[in-house]
């Protein structure tokens, strides 16, 4: 079975393997000349030979038949031969075990390779599950994440080092990445005890070592990327310094993105400081490209905005002929969107990067068990209700499917969101 995959459309295989061929049968023809045809004529003697004894008679149908076999038998020998060369430069380049999954290897590279490209924007952990889930289903993939982190180990590195936060950068890499799950869990790896490592993850201090080495994080990212074999591409929307702040509906400042869910006063709207922050290039150009950009998971206010806020992103958003969904969270988030409709997320956004911003919104219809739906308001979180009106008002269109997992909590779940994603895309991208 393994050896017809290699014969499966879309590998490049078949036609080099004709090549091969071609060249075979020219060597072979090639040697006949030199040594003559005295050698061909003898061996089609010896059919003759042997056909006519045991037969009493001779059927040149023989000479076409015996011809088919020997060129049956030499097909089978070049692909059999042409596999285990490549599996022998594949062993001595590829981790041990990789050989075996080859042909596996070169069907779901090419054909993640021919999926639509994706400009995912957002930041925070929900947007790292929805690229664990769509790096299966296309490796064209570009996560802009944000740098407006100012809390924990990303926080403590930016100040410490002068440095864009790593840590949702690190999240996506992880994410993306097609490594062994010992290199992930090192990734993830979180320091313990009382030093002054306590605290930090590997992956930050891994970047950030990194950063130094390479001269800025964007070259970091690509380098990181090669070590972890990631599906796609991860950078920052910045690589400049910034703090967000959020300005609340009674007119106070509140300064950093870690402190802003703790003041739980209603947003008004907020901005970068400095305001005037520059882009990467190539995250505009991931966004002029796509064929579809999506918008979250994850903090309305404090993984998704901050992007929106970088000179030329929300422009660019606008602008673009791609498919532009927001994938609306299932929860409310305390402090941030307490008492927040789906369309009060997507008018949200719609406030700081203007019209044109979002075609689709994803919400999710599968109902929230009774026991998680009290669990969660104790802690003053409620399930967003999608009011379709309201909705609709605002000129956007949306899918509603089931995109969650609750075994423990309400989450989104990679399987079900990326392939809900991927169908919108499909069904409604302009070609």
């Amino acid at each position: 079975m393994h050896l017809i995959k290699w014969l499966y459309p879309g590998l490049g295989f078949k036609r080099w393997l004709f090549v091969f061929a071609v060249g075979t049968l020219c060597v072979g023809l090639g040697a006949a000349l030199i040594f003559n045809y005295k050698y061909i004529d003898s061996i089609e003697e010896a059919i003759f030979r042997f056909v006519y004894t045991w037969q009493g008679s001779y059927d040149y149908g023989f000479t076409a038949i015996a011809g088919g076999l020997i060129a049956l038998l030499g097909s089978g020998l070049m692909l059999l031969a042409t596999r285990h060369i490549i599996r022998s430069v594949i062993t001595a380049l590829m981790p041990e075990g990789t050989s075996a999954r080859l042909v596996d290897l070169v069907y779901e590279k090419t054909r993640l390779s021919r999926g639509p490209a994706v400009t995912v924007i957002g930041g925070g952990h929900g947007l790292s599950v929805l690229l664990r889930g769509i790096k299966e289903l296309t490796s064209n993939v570009t996560a802009v994440v944000t740098v407006a982190d100012d809390g924990g180990s990303s926080g403590r590195l930016r100040e410490e080092l002068g440095i864009i936060p790593p840590g949702d950068l690190r999240n996506c890499l992880v994410a993306l990445a097609d490594t062994e799950p010992l290199m992930e869990k090192l990734f993830q790896h979180r320091f313990e005890g009382q030093s002054n490592l306590a605290g930090h993850s590997f992956g930050n201090l891994f970047l950030a070592a990194m950063a130094e080495v390479t001269g800025d994080m964007e070259t970091a990212l690509r380098e990181s990327s090669k070590v972890l074999a990631v599906k796609g591409r991860v950078l920052p929307a910045s690589k400049q310094s910034v703090r967000l702040d959020a300005i609340l509906e009674d007119g106070t400042v509140v300064e950093g993105e870690s402190h802003i869910p703790e003041v739980h006063g209603r947003i008004r709207r907020v901005r970068l400081y400095p305001p005037d922050v520059a882009p990467v290039p190539s995250a505009l150009e991931a966004i002029r490209t796509a064929d579809a950009i999506i918008l979250g998971p994850g903090s309305l206010y404090t993984s998704i905005m901050p992007n929106l806020l970088v000179n030329g992103v929300a422009e660019e958003l606008r602008k673009s002929r791609a498919l532009k969904i927001y994938i609306c969270n299932v929860m409310t988030q305390p402090g941030e969107t307490d008492g927040y409709t789906a369309a009060m997320h997507a008018e949200a956004i719609i406030k700081h990067a203007g019209r044109g911003a979002i075609d689709f919104m994803l919400v999710n219809n599968a109902p929230i068990s009774d026991e998680l739906r009290e669990k969660y308001a104790a802690e003053g979180i409620a399930p967003v209700a999608v009011d379709v009106a309201q909705i609709n008002a605002l000129g956007i269109g949306f899918v509603a499917a089931d995109i969650i997992n609750q075994s423990d909590a309400v989450r989104h779940d990679p399987d079900k969101l990326s392939r809900n994603v991927m169908r919108m895309i499909y069904d409604f991208r302009v070609s």
